[in-house]
């Protein structure tokens, strides 16, 4: 990625807790489980709030809404992440400050969804990036390296270990790079604008009044946010922050994160009625159709042409 002048890192919403010294266990789900990119931690895990009957074709029309704004927590002490010359991103990239270019996509991203959100409903609020190693306290419960990135929806946080990078490419093969990262953190902040939108909410209703339904809704759950990363995609494209070779790249990795994939290499066979972020095509197909309409309401991963 390419960033230029116009890019800075938001450090006032990080929390930098790599290093910290968290007691307690780990978060039960391993990698063959893998909350990997996914807020459907959140929902497997917890299982769920109040019901609700709405059917999934009114989940569709839910991100022509904007319905509610979850209250937090007061902020916990963190420290901060040295800052860069006026917090500039310009030359900043994966290898040469990790942390840093993850902070500067999060901005990226967060600025574009302020933007497409202004003037709807309560319009976009920001979510804190939590950054830490091995484990951490969540509003979820225990964070930890080993579910992988999520976002939580009760603290409205997204938490990442930066390992889980190296990870995905030493166990699932994925040939990584910035744009790859760059999918992974905009994979979450689309969970945060589901959340914004009531979508979250609406869907955790659902699974409790349709048990059997469970894994599918949670399936389209994960592949709108795919879809969601690759609208912000089309537009650092269009701004020439990104190359042809680096959505390869993105592609790929959302291949690497596929249910099937994971299965495969951690249980040896693969089970798609156990599936809870879709396959390696589906992850794929929705962030293309993302990154080629750069519209979240082609995004409508609930619909019944989404089937």
């Amino acid at each position: 990625m390419q960033f230029d002048d116009s890019d800075r890192a938001d450090e006032s919403q990080v929390e930098d807790r790599r290093g910290a010294r968290f007691p307690g266990g780990r978060v039960g789900a391993g990698l063959g489980g893998l909350g990997l990119v996914g807020g459907a931690i959140y929902l497997a895990l917890q299982l769920l709030a109040s019901g609700g009957n709405r059917t999934a074709g009114e989940i569709g029309r839910i991100i022509q809404q904007s319905q509610r704004r979850i209250e937090v927590d007061p902020e916990t002490p963190h420290s901060r992440l040295p800052a860069g010359p006026s917090g500039s991103c310009r030359g900043v990239d994966s290898k040469n400050d990790p942390a840093k270019f993850v902070v500067c996509v999060e901005s990226n991203v967060q600025a574009f969804w302020h933007r497409q959100l202004s003037g709807r409903g309560s319009g976009y609020h920001p979510s804190k990036l939590v950054l830490f190693s091995d484990a951490t306290y969540s509003g979820c419960g225990t964070a930890s390296a080993e579910t992988g990135p999520f976002y939580c929806p009760p603290d409205e946080k997204v938490y990442l270990d930066l390992g889980f990078f190296r990870e995905l490419q030493r166990r699932f093969h994925a040939r990584g790079g910035d744009f790859a990262e760059a999918y992974v953190i905009a994979h979450e902040y689309g969970h945060h604008v589901q959340d914004l939108l009531g979508t979250e909410r609406h869907v955790r209703a659902m699974q409790q009044a349709h048990p059997s339904q469970r894994g599918p809704l949670s399936v389209s759950l994960e592949l709108q946010a795919d879809c969601f990363a690759g609208v912000w995609g089309h537009a650092a494209y269009d701004q020439g922050k990104v190359s042809r070779t680096e959505i390869a790249d993105a592609l790929d990795a959302a291949a690497a994160v596929g249910d099937d994939r994971i299965q495969r290499a951690t249980r040896g066979r693969v089970s798609p009625e156990t599936f809870t972020h879709g396959s390696s095509a589906s992850r794929q197909k929705w962030f293309t159709i993302g990154m080629q309409t750069g519209d979240p309401a082609a995004c409508d991963t609930f619909g019944a042409s989404a089937r």
